[in-house]
């Protein structure tokens, strides 16, 4: 499958894009991230660029408002899917290619929205000189990343990856110029079988198998933040 040069893989959506799918659905059941981004920069009847945009599942959301949505994907059979998700919305187009190198032309775009793609702190400079290339004045960039320091799921992200530096994330978002609006979020599934197959794509096996275990029911409280920057 092609891969657009310098795309740093994703393993959970790039190998299991049908289970990245629940996780999609299960995230965020209250709308709190679509409140905070519209809070800090509405997009009505602006240029929208999700990047990293994967399937495709955002592109419907930010349509509802947006003038033009472009999605970009690094992974050529994921921006496929996203075609198809999109093909009746003539105001949404997707294209192949990288954060390092977004295909747009400079200042084209009023808003861009990276979630949970690319943008995880230091070696993320040349996603972030291409996104201050295409931003037209006035635009802003939201970035959705995992918070570490606290949350069930933050818990689980430390034990799989305990020499992960939050402290480090913060002082990299901060010198680029961004704030950090933290949220609470949940994970809200509609069975135990769904929920199982999600942490089965984000974490190893063994440690997976704990923290369904100690989940009883279908829900997990999430952490995240959204970075985000005027420009």
């Amino acid at each position: 499958m092609e891969i657009a040069p310098g795309a740093v893989p994703s393993p959970n959506i790039w190998n299991t894009p049908q289970i990245y799918e629940l996780e999609n659905k299960a995230v965020d059941p209250d709308g709190l991230l679509a409140e905070a981004m519209w809070r800090i920069r509405p997009w009505d009847g602006a240029t929208v660029l999700d990047l990293g945009c994967g399937t495709g599942f955002h592109l419907p959301f930010f349509a509802e408002r947006a003038g033009r949505v472009v999605g970009v994907e690094p992974h050529a059979g994921l921006a496929a899917t996203a075609r198809r998700r999109v093909a009746g919305l003539g105001h949404v187009s997707v294209r192949t290619g990288s954060a390092q190198k977004i295909p747009l032309p400079d200042a084209s775009v009023d808003v861009v929205h990276a979630r949970w793609a690319y943008f995880f702190g230091p070696g993320c400079e040349p996603g972030l000189r291409e996104v201050s290339r295409v931003l037209r004045r006035g635009g802003a960039a939201l970035v959705i990343d995992n918070d570490a320091t606290r949350s069930t799921f933050g818990r689980w992200f430390r034990q799989w990856l305990p020499a992960y530096d939050p402290e480090a994330v913060e002082r990299f978002w901060n010198r680029h110029g961004f704030a950090r609006e933290p949220l609470m979020l949940r994970w809200s599934f509609t069975s135990r079988d769904d929920l199982a197959a999600v942490l089965g794509i984000e974490f190893p096996a063994d440690l997976a198998e704990r923290f369904l275990a100690e989940t009883p029911g279908l829900e997990v409280d999430y952490a995240v933040n959204l970075w985000h920057r005027a420009y």
